[in-house]
């Protein structure tokens, strides 16, 4: 199947080409690929391992808009799967949820993955709670670990400002989350960054890993009652990851797919051109892959 592509996805003058399922067979040969799947949902492979991250699976509109959020009256997921889900998962080794809320790993993933799938996640919570929904390779990644051949290392963040937090019931909404840095010999360093703002953990990470490849969350989601305070990056922290790893390529995604979400490729490209970074950021259609 050929995915369309938006006319504001940008291909990088450095050399990498966004590609889909009718890739050439150079690109077919990748040993380093992110791919978009919908929404948070990525898939990256490094060398012979392939990652699935963050599953929301589901039809387009089967679930109601999350509460007190942002165009809450609008159902979820706002489009569909760009794929089959047979095609999706056909070369998928192992999924990883850096938090389990529904637009990260939804029912429909739980229904649809196969239940011995080796699976990571953030902490012994989750890690009990994938378990009870019948998964039986669940592990945790704390710290660090290797799986294929590939190093994980565990970053932090939060999952909006501390004036979000410093409400109770929202702290307890928005929980605990964590990003994921990718590394493995002759590979291109990747920090898959997950849903939270810029924080120290963040800045801290960029520093550490040295990232060539940032998956950022980009969306710029937002609670009701507290607009323009998104609980994830949006276009001005683009600028900000870009200043702090001036090298790396930003691929960003979580955008146009769940209600909350405030920040549209289109808007993001029009950006990232007015500021003059279009040469370091990718915005893929859904299904759309990046190559390395």
């Amino acid at each position: 199947m050929l995915f369309k592509t938006l006319a504001s996805s940008l291909v990088l003058a450095t050399g990498l080409i966004a590609g889909n399922a009718l890739a050439d067979s150079t690109h077919q040969a990748s040993t380093h690929q992110v791919q978009q799947i919908r929404n948070a949902t990525v898939k990256i492979t490094y060398g012979d391992t392939t990652f699935l991250v963050d599953p929301m699976l589901a039809e387009q509109g089967a679930y109601p808009g999350f509460e007190n959020t942002y165009r809450s009256e609008l159902r979820n997921p706002l489009v569909g799967m760009p794929m089959p889900f047979e095609e999706m998962i056909d070369d998928v080794d192992a999924v990883i949820v850096t938090h389990t809320h529904l637009d990260h790993w939804d029912n429909a993933a739980q229904e649809l993955l196969p239940k011995d799938i080796p699976l990571f996640a953030q902490n012994t919570a989750d890690a009990e709670l994938i378990r009870s929904q019948g998964f039986s390779d669940v592990r945790m990644l704390d710290g660090e670990a290797e799986f294929g051949g590939v190093k994980m290392h565990k970053t932090g963040g939060q999952h909006g400002s501390d004036t979000l937090y410093a409400v109770p019931e929202l702290a307890e909404a928005l929980g605990d989350v964590m990003g994921v840095v990718f590394e493995a010999p002759d590979q291109k360093t990747t920090y898959l960054v997950g849903d939270t703002i810029w924080r120290d953990e963040v800045e801290q990470a960029l520093a550490q890993y040295n990232p060539e490849v940032i998956v950022l969350n980009a969306g710029a989601a937002e609670m009701t009652g507290f607009e323009g305070d998104p609980i994830i990056m949006g276009k001005e922290d683009t600028l900000r990851t870009h200043r702090a790893a001036p090298d790396a390529t930003i691929i960003a995604v979580h955008m146009e797919a769940v209600n909350h979400m405030t920040l549209s490729r289109e808007e993001l490209s029009d950006y990232v051109q007015d500021v003059g970074i279009q040469d370091h950021v990718s915005i893929p259609a859904d299904g759309e892959a990046i190559f390395f």
